[in-house]
């Protein structure tokens, strides 16, 4: 879908910015969220991590915004030098994109993708997310990696291939099938 450089940036842009708020939805709302209602005594989530102070990170609590910016700086900047270049090279190791169906070659990415996004991702929330008060432990943190990948795996997987790429990719041939039809209308 994305032609050149530029293109490649918005499309990472409009999925990490989709993904993000999903992910961060997912860990303290469904995962999280009866720990923090339990730890607190109070009925809803967002109470909870308000009276919390925040949500932890680095062992400091920080309010719900900055993990989405913290996370979305981390997941962007990861997706452009790591994830696109690399979940697209896995798929062309296994199919030919010339001879290939679209869809099977897109859903390639994708699962490339996943594969790559979550287990890093995860690796990057268990530091973040480590509880560093009870103080720092190698086979905890890699045990909360694990777990975390376990959680987040099925949810990226099925989110992404069924939700979040479909809708990307409809926004980004909104976004840029003005541009080529204008660029077209000049042509003829």
């Amino acid at each position: 879908m994305p032609k050149n450089q530029f293109q490649r940036m918005i499309f990472a842009l409009i999925t990490v910015v989709t993904t993000v708020h999903a992910y961060v939805f997912y860990s303290l709302y469904v995962i999280n969220g009866s720990t923090f209602m339990a730890m607190t005594g109070e009925n809803g989530v967002l109470a909870a991590i308000n009276k919390l102070g925040g949500v932890y990170v680095f062992g400091s609590p920080v309010p719900i915004w900055a993990v989405v910016l913290i996370e979305f700086v981390c997941a962007y900047t990861l997706e452009v030098i790591v994830g696109s270049p690399l979940s697209f090279k896995l798929a062309t190791r296994v199919f030919d994109p010339q001879k290939t169906n679209p869809v099977i070659f897109e859903t390639a990415i994708i699962c490339a993708t996943v594969g790559i996004m979550c287990s890093a991702m995860s690796f990057i929330a268990s530091f973040m997310y480590y509880s560093y008060q009870a103080g720092f432990n190698m086979w905890t943190l890699l045990a909360n990696w694990l777990k975390l990948v376990c959680f987040n795996f099925p949810f990226a997987f099925f989110t992404q291939l069924f939700f979040i790429q479909p809708f990307v990719r409809m926004v980004f041939k909104l976004i840029f099938a003005k541009k080529n039809n204008k660029s077209n209308a000049y042509n003829e």
